[in-house]
């Protein structure tokens, strides 16, 4: 029988500690393993699977078939969270992770678009679904089972270690990566090397699968069925309820969009800035991170030790209004660490558009299919979207020549009406020649110098802002265990979880890029992450009790 604090009896046999926070948080290190494979190798993905269209327009169909496992996680959260409330938490988190898992290691098997046709995309995708169903009911049990064995003094720093685990898993994958791209020549990689990294995943499901089956069933589960009372409509309990749907909103709004925006911000969204804005190599960019990574790491433990000494609220609340409050300050102090001739030159050669703004569309295709070759104003924000580089605009009047400011300089772009193909291509392959010389001329150079970059700064730099995610993530789980009644918690925690996490958090890399995209300015994409912080901060301040010392039995 369980106690009032949510531990056990002496009569009742417990799971080895370790194994139980073990084998919960290596769900959480393959799934972000996963996560980070598939989004660093989505240039190879695309190229083998979605062949059957130009370029660009794999790339995007790649990343889209990324986002499908997001969009599905939400799902997957209702399905296995009526199944962990009604059939058991041990059982639901052994079938997740063995979907999850093996979902990943078929990556690596597929054959292409050369052998299968349609139908390998059409499996990749399917896979990828699969994969997100597995994941909405992964978290869930994962906090659930391990909170359910803690001691209630010891709950968010034994939860701790499973947000803990996920950037292990990011820096697996970046050694992994690393591994193969150094064992391999470039051409191989290309070929086939790619999909070792998916294939040695397989390590990873074996060991997990081992630890998982020899654990027993959450103590406070079993009371439950013991006593009979467990919930035969959680769907209904959880969302048909005003006080249980409350619950919902406040850890959606209050905890987890704010939350899970930072922690994307910090562990994927500053990555790519680092390789698309600021231009730093690739192979240093995931060097860099992994040293911050692994330097920042211990940082979620520290946090859930301190949230149970002094409460979940505040850190959650803190991390969350810091973020607001530092974002831009942050990645402002990132471009001068890691391309200080970049800053430079947006400092001494600022950019700026200079166009009738009803001639210019939205810089932003999710098909890949537009060439923005419409007006000069296209052509123009185009060029410099590709570009990388930060621009302001400002309105001439209607009918006027767009053109391209560059610090005192000025580039006039090609209006394309009443041109010929050819000749719209030379003007434009001209324009660009011209505008490209221009920013080389003014410190906009192509690639950072490597000898350039302030290594110990940048790392310092993204190593406070994993800091700043571990804070809130640190204690995310206890809180939400804590927050909603037993018998419908596995269904209440995983929806609101996967919700945020998979529609606000997963999708703010290309949400970000969208914004700078249509704005111009490389800073733009950052008030997505400040304005799920502010709201989160707002919520949290307003609504969301503190639980530290509830009983969860």
């Amino acid at each position: 029988m369980a106690d009032q604090a949510g531990g056990t009896t002496q009569s009742e046999p417990l799971n080895n500690p370790r194994l139980v926070i073990g084998g919960a948080a290596l769900g959480t290190l393959f799934e972000w393993y996963d996560f980070f494979l598939y989004g660093s190798l989505a240039g190879h993905i695309a190229h083998h699977f979605f062949a059957g269209v130009n370029e660009a327009a794999a790339f995007t169909f790649a990343l889209a078939a990324f986002a499908a496992g997001f969009v599905a996680r939400p799902f997957g959260a209702l399905v296995f969270g009526r199944i962990g409330d009604v059939v058991g938490r041990k059982n639901t988190f052994l079938v997740t992770m063995t979907i999850m898992g093996l979902s990943t290691f078929l990556v690596g098997l597929l054959p292409g678009y050369a052998t299968l046709g349609v139908a390998a995309p059409i499996l990749l995708v399917t896979l990828r679904l699969l994969q997100g169903l597995a994941i909405g009911g992964e978290y869930g049990g994962a906090a659930i089972y391990v909170a359910e064995h803690a001691p209630a003094t010891r709950r968010a720093f034994h939860t701790s270690w499973i947000n803990a685990m996920a950037t292990v898993g990011l820096i697996t994958s970046l050694l992994v990566i690393i591994g193969f791209r150094t064992a391999l020549s470039a051409e191989t990689f290309a070929a086939w090397g790619w999909r070792g990294p998916f294939l040695v995943s397989a390590v990873l499901l074996g060991i997990s699968l081992w630890i998982r089956v020899r654990l027993q069933e959450s103590p406070v589960f079993r009371q439950m069925k013991a006593e009979g009372t467990l919930s035969k409509a959680p769907f209904a309990e959880a969302f048909g309820q005003w006080g249980n749907l409350k619950l919902v909103l406040i850890a959606l709004f209050g905890v987890v969009v704010g939350g899970t925006s930072l922690w994307y911000t910090a562990h994927f969204y500053v990555l790519f800035f680092l390789q698309r804005v600021l231009k730093v190599d690739e192979l240093q960019t995931n060097v860099l991170m992994a040293i911050a990574l692994a330097i920042a790491a211990p940082a979620y433990v520290l946090f859930g030790w301190l949230s149970d000494r002094f409460g979940r609220k505040f850190f959650l609340i803190a991390g969350c209004a810091i973020c607001a409050l530092t974002a831009q300050p942050l990645f402002k102090a990132l471009t001068w660490a890691a391309n200080p001739g970049l800053a430079q030159a947006m400092r001494d050669a600022p950019v700026a558009v200079y166009a009738d703004r009803d001639a210019c569309a939205v810089q932003f295709d999710p098909l890949g299919a537009r060439r923005f070759e419409a007006s000069g104003c296209d052509v123009a924000k185009a060029f410099l979207s590709k570009a990388g580089v930060s621009y302001v605009n400002s309105a001439l009047p209607t009918g006027s020549r767009a053109e391209i400011r560059i610090g005192s300089r000025i580039v006039s772009a090609p209006d394309s009406e009443g041109l010929t193909t050819e000749q719209r291509r030379s003007q434009i392959g001209a324009f660009q020649a011209e505008a490209r010389a221009a920013l080389t001329a003014a410190g906009y150079s192509e690639q950072a110098d490597p000898a350039q970059v302030n290594a110990p700064l940048v790392v310092a730099i993204i190593a406070f802002l994993v800091s700043l995610a571990a804070m809130v993530y640190a204690p995310v789980a206890a809180f939400l265990v804590e927050l909603f009644p037993a018998r419908i918690r596995y269904t209440s925690l995983s929806f609101p979880y996967h919700l945020g996490s998979g529609w606000v958090g997963g999708l703010l890399p290309a949400s970000a890029f969208a914004i700078v995209a249509a704005r111009g300015d490389v800073y733009s994409g950052l008030w997505y992450v400040m304005g799920f912080c502010t709201l989160t901060t707002v919520v949290g301040v307003l609504f969301a009790p503190e639980t530290r010392g509830r009983p969860i039995s």
